[in-house]
């Protein structure tokens, strides 16, 4: 059971490397994948298929800057994050704006598994931690 877990997740890994162009997920390439995929089954195909999605599904959070805002999102300011997280990590992160009001006010921003928090919210949270 342990070897075949083990295949899985090396044939994921395969596939997952397949899927990357320059340091991004390339649609094209994961369409090739799924093809293979479904005209070659592998072993376990549902679990390889599980595992890939979960690499894929990582890259691309890892890729990405989900800015949660309270209020409205003045000009500029997703472009400017995206570059700040450009510079920050070494490689192209893309913006993404999403409205919440339960920040007050402020912004969190979310890359991958990273968070940057400038919210009331947050600093109420952090303060009632503090007390």
């Amino acid at each position: 059971m342990a070897s075949a877990r083990k295949q899985v997740q090396q044939l994921a890994r395969q596939l997952f490397r397949l899927s990357v162009v320059d340091g991004e997920v390339s649609a094209e390439r994961v369409a090739g994948v799924l093809a293979y995929v479904e005209k070659n089954r592998p072993a376990h195909p549902v679990a390889v298929l599980r595992s890939y999605q979960r690499l894929i599904a990582a890259e691309i959070a890892r890729c990405r800057a989900v800015v949660d805002h309270a209020g409205p999102l003045a000009a500029g300011v997703l472009e400017a994050i995206s570059a700040a997280m450009t510079r920050r990590y070494g490689r192209r992160i893309t913006g993404s704006a999403r409205r919440n009001d339960s920040l007050i006010a402020g912004v969190r921003v979310r890359v991958g598994d990273d968070v940057y928090e400038s919210s009331v919210a947050g600093q109420l949270e952090q303060l009632a931690r503090s007390v």
